[in-house]
């Protein structure tokens, strides 16, 4: 597959150079190439990454919009090479596809753009793992939609991280960020009992939606619960009766699942949730699983940011994910 096969994005703006000297170490933004800056040679990627820049369909007042060309910024300054597993994500063939154009008023469009995305991803180089940076969490219904769409006979179930189930009434809200778990069962593309939320807590969920859950089967592990059964068993577990029952897991990172000390600029940041390092260790044992195909990084705010910690936090949550791609795929460093 040649040429760029994406009417329905923007191709990145931040065109930094391949640095293909492998005896230094690497910085992620010299790793990850460009799709704008000549034309890819598709099957060599393993990783695709796109940018989803929505935040006006977001029910909390945001500016997620701004997260993916924040978290393109604050990506210089990580490397490639993760001591605690020593493991370096070059190994790993990325790109990064650019950003999916938005209407400056109609939603539906944005919204119908960011299925064709994920479709043309999934048409074009089925063989890479997607990695989407939202925008707010309306995205994910859409991203898994596109697939589905593709991918018809496949079952999909989701590993959601996050503070809220986002299962809001359609009816009342639309296809907002507080509706995606809701719109994806009531369309049809995922069971309740193939979605695992983990995260949930405090005084930040209706009863009725913890009712809705309960009818649909969604299965759920509350921080409580979570810490008492210690997070790595937990996550575990989800991906184990996940990957007994569906063809594809994706999973989907809202970052207002940590803590509001750890992460003031998620638009619902809450006290009580997790700590950057559970948050880190879930996603890298998601990454280590065959059937989690795809992920996304939704609701943060940089303009809330406070010394850039919640973008570089996100920027983490990606690399630690790479990280278990890596160790799925038995490359190592040494």
């Amino acid at each position: 597959m040649s040429g760029y096969p994406y009417p329905m994005l923007e191709p990145p703006m931040m065109i930094y150079p391949k640095q293909t000297d492998q005896t230094r170490d690497l910085k992620v933004h010299e790793w990850i190439e460009n799709a704008g800056s000549s034309t890819p040679e598709w099957e060599k990627y393993d990783v695709t990454i796109l940018g989803v820049p929505l935040s006006k369909s977001s029910i909390s007042t945001s500016a997620a919009s701004d997260n993916p060309e924040a978290m393109r910024q604050v990506w210089k300054s990580f490397g490639t090479y993760n001591l605690d597993e020593d493991i370096d994500l070059a190994e790993l063939n990325a790109i990064d596809l650019g950003n999916v154009k938005q209407h400056a008023t109609d939603i539906p469009s944005t919204h119908e753009k960011i299925k064709e995305a994920m479709a043309a991803m999934r048409t074009h180089h089925p063989h890479t793992l997607p990695i989407s940076l939202g925008g707010d969490h309306s995205i994910t219904a859409m991203l898994i939609k596109g697939w589905k769409q593709v991918h018809s006979n496949e079952t999909i179930g989701i590993l959601q991280l996050d503070t809220h189930f986002d299962l809001r009434d359609l009816n009342e809200f639309g296809p907002a960020n507080g509706t995606p778990i809701r719109n994806l069962i009531e369309s049809g593309a995922v069971k309740g009992a193939h979605v695992h939320n983990i995260g949930l807590h405090g005084f930040f969920n209706a009863k009725e939606l913890k009712d809705y859950a309960n009818e649909h089967g969604i299965n759920y592990v509350t921080m409580k619960q979570a810490r008492n059964k210690k997070m790595a068993f937990v996550i575990q577990e989800a991906l184990d009766q996940l990957s007994q029952e569906v063809d594809t897991i994706y999973l989907t990172v809202d970052m207002d699942v940590l803590d509001i000390t750890h992460n003031p600029a998620a638009p619902a940041a809450t006290p009580g949730g997790m700590y950057t390092h559970e948050l880190f260790e879930a996603v890298q044992l998601a990454g280590e699983y065959q059937k989690v195909k795809a992920m996304d990084i939704v609701c943060l705010d940089p303009r809330k940011d406070i010394g850039g910690m919640a973008v570089k936090s996100a920027v983490h949550v990606m690399l630690s994910f790479l990280t278990g791609v890596c160790k799925r795929k038995g490359r190592y460093s040494s």
